[in-house]
């Protein structure tokens, strides 16, 4: 026997939600695909130097928006079955699943929120190193170390820092891209903090959303298990 009156418009009002979870799911998994090919990141973190890799720690926190992504949508699909099919079964399943999936999102922010200013720091403090070498280092090292600096320039349309103010020998050079009258003064640490804390704050706006989304849901649930349980004893 099917459930009726409330619980019944409750039945469609979790199958709704879930159906949206899904799509922000696919939305989520979507853009952190994107940040991770985005041709201005990974052309600054797949940079070497002496052996050293760009800081990556950014590239983590993608995989687990991707991972995060991948298995709402499992989970929003499980949900909107059980709600359909009435099964306390998989209605029990997918709420585990969502308390799970909550408790990985807030470890996830923790995460972010811990390392937000990192991520840019390690990025700036690359780029210093890049200049140090440049100036200070051997032939060797200084022509990798240029091409490091050359690809941070001509990605981020900078040249320099407020700490370098020695802009002129990056011009003489061949540092900083062609068209360098219009960008000297721009400070590449700030824009390295401005590519990062961009990103960083399009991520935090999709895992407050989701996490609103997930909280209604795991009510509904358990109020339409309740109401299924309700409707089989009778």
């Amino acid at each position: 026997m099917g459930v009726e009156g409330c619980t019944k418009c409750i039945k469609y009002m979790l199958f709704v939600f879930n159906f949206i979870f899904w799509l922000a799911g696919g939305v989520i998994l979507g853009v952190a695909l994107w940040l991770r090919h985005d041709p201005q990141t990974t052309g600054i973190l797949y940079l070497e130097m002496d052996d050293k890799q760009a800081p990556n720690t950014f590239f983590t926190g993608i995989y687990i928006l991707i991972a995060v992504g991948a298995v709402m949508m499992f989970v929003g699909f499980l949900g909107c079955y059980g709600a359909i099919q009435e099964s306390q079964c998989l209605l029990g399943t997918f709420f585990t699943c969502l308390v799970i999936l909550f408790a990985c999102e807030v470890a996830a922010g923790i995460w972010g929120f811990v390392n937000k200013d990192k991520i840019a720091k390690d990025v700036q403090q690359f780029y210093s190193e890049a200049y140090q070498q440049v100036r200070l280092g051997s032939e060797k090292s200084r022509e990798k170390a240029r091409a490091v600096l050359k690809v941070f320039h001509e990605t981020l349309h900078c040249c320099g820092t407020d700490v370098i103010t020695n802009i002129g020998d990056l011009i003489i050079d061949d540092i900083c891209p062609k068209d360098t009258m219009t960008i000297i003064g721009q400070d590449c640490n700030k824009k390295i903090d401005e590519l990062f804390s961009g990103k960083l704050y399009l991520i935090g706006i999709a895992a407050i959303i989701v996490a609103v989304i997930m909280i209604f849901e795991m009510i509904l649930s358990m109020v339409l298990c309740c109401g299924i349980r309700n409707s089989s004893v009778y």
